[in-house]
């Protein structure tokens, strides 16, 4: 018997087969960005340091992209495979976290429980967000090939909002009766439904067919050798020191906040910042389509990002903003662009990566490039809490210990790195898209 229209239609529909899916994955694992939410109550229950629970989050978004890195080619042969295990790692690993955090309740210093948080919630759930990352955006760069930016922008905007909706979800659950570890439980139930009905729905256009010739389609080396090797390696360093910047201020932001006198509202300016991360990778990359060149995109976020650094800088904005409000607007405008532009930066990496270097084998040079990812969160916020604990001096304001000159200095560290990354931008990042066009 032939499909009705409506079926044909809903096999076709992009929303459903690509946009939907899409922001159910990535709703689900951007949430791997509420640790803050609760590190301090994981390590409190079983008994170790926050320092020591900490590592879980940099393993969780280590092997993110090293499993995106090494994955990648079997995202690109079979996103169904990719969305399966990436649902099955992401809720299993979160499942056991909660059995980890259960029993380091019952054994209180246990080196196990410590170990099983950080092979659950680092590695586990790692592999899932790494595979669950990769696994649409290709399929959205496909069904949207007139505005790759806008598609890519809005599944990465849901990775950037998930931590927005669940935020203020999981910090009444965090107080519910029986444990931290029940919301681990019923999170992980929850997030399996919503990645299994995403993986269901998750398909690439009728019309699309992969080239069955293995001989046919270049390797990834010889893909990238297609334009001076400087090139992908100013988009890859340009990625990590965007991403390591982002991490090394967003790791610090609450204190940050407390310092200027805002900690009743630190809150809300947690939420607004997640909403400012959220709106950088769909409004960013949605006007990279309307561009010549979607390089000039990071060039834009390294540029203001430099001008609110240096700004904050030069004011001492964090030392001297209690009570001065331009100051705190001043500290306020820096979190919340630093923010976007981080978002900004993970949404145009695809798409820039497709115009150098076309769709044929854009998954697994997606993948590759996430490796930045990874090593960003190894360095992003060990190196600003480095910077912090061995800088300044902590002092008590309003009944919390703070450090406004650590977090001051660590604005040295990233403006550095913000520098050149612009310079990689203007000297070994080649135009593309319509500006290579236009200039071949």
């Amino acid at each position: 018997m032939s499909e009705t229209k409506a079926q044909t239609g809903w096999r076709a529909n992009k929303w459903v087969r690509a946009a939907i899916p899409a922001l159910l994955l990535h709703c689900s694992i951007g949430t791997v960005y509420c640790w803050s939410i609760f590190s301090q109550e994981i390590a409190d229950h079983i008994g170790f340091e926050k320092s020591s629970v900490e590592w879980a989050f940099s393993f969780a978004i280590f092997f993110l992209g090293m499993s995106a890195a090494f994955l990648g080619n079997v995202v690109e042969k079979d996103i169904h495979k990719s969305s399966l295990i990436a649902t099955i790692c992401f809720a299993v690993g979160m499942a056991l976290t909660g059995y980890f955090i259960y029993y380091g309740g019952e054994h209180r210093g246990s080196n196990l429980a410590l170990i099983g948080i950080y092979i659950s919630y680092g590695f586990i759930m790692g592999v899932g967000l790494g595979t669950g990352y990769l696994s649409p955006v290709k399929t959205l760069m496909l069904w949207f090939s007139d505005k790759k930016g806008l598609a890519t922008g809005l599944a990465v905007a849901g990775f950037g909002a998930a931590k927005a909706i669940a935020s203020p979800i999981m910090q009444k659950m965090v107080k519910m009766d029986g444990g931290i570890y029940k919301m681990f439980w019923i999170l992980a139930g929850v997030y399996f439904v919503m990645m299994f009905v995403g993986h269901l729905l998750l398909a690439k256009p009728a019309g699309w067919v992969e080239p069955q010739d293995k001989s046919a389609k270049p390797g990834i080396m010889e893909t990238l050798r297609t334009k001076p090797i400087t090139n992908y390696i100013g988009i890859w360093f340009m990625f990590y020191i965007n991403i390591t910047c982002g991490l090394a201020l967003i790791s610090q932001e609450k204190m940050i906040v407390k310092c200027v006198g805002l900690a009743a509202s630190a809150g809300l300016i947690s939420t607004i910042s997640a909403i400012f991360n959220a709106g950088g990778r769909l409004g960013f990359s949605a006007w990279a389509d309307k561009m010549k060149d979607r390089n000039t995109i990071y060039k834009m976020i390294f540029v203001i990002s430099i001008a609110l650094t240096g700004l904050t800088m030069v004011t001492g904005g964090i030392k001297n903003g209690d009570g001065n409000t331009g100051l705190i607007i001043l500290v306020l405008a820096l979190i919340f662009m630093v923010n976007a532009g981080y978002g900004g930066g993970f949404s145009n990496v695809p798409t820039l990566l497709s115009d150098h270097y076309g769709m044929g084998s854009i998954s697994a040079i997606h993948g590759i490039t996430l490796s930045a990812w990874a090593f960003a969160g190894l360095t992003g916020n060990q190196v600003a809490t480095y910077i912090v604990n061995h800088t300044g001096e902590f002092v008590d304001h309003d009944g919390v210990l703070v450090n406004p000159t650590g977090y001051q200095n660590v604005l040295y560290f990233t403006i550095a790195l913000y520098i050149i990354a612009l310079l990689l931008c203007l000297f070994l990042v080649r135009p593309s898209g319509k500006a290579a066009e236009k200039k071949a």
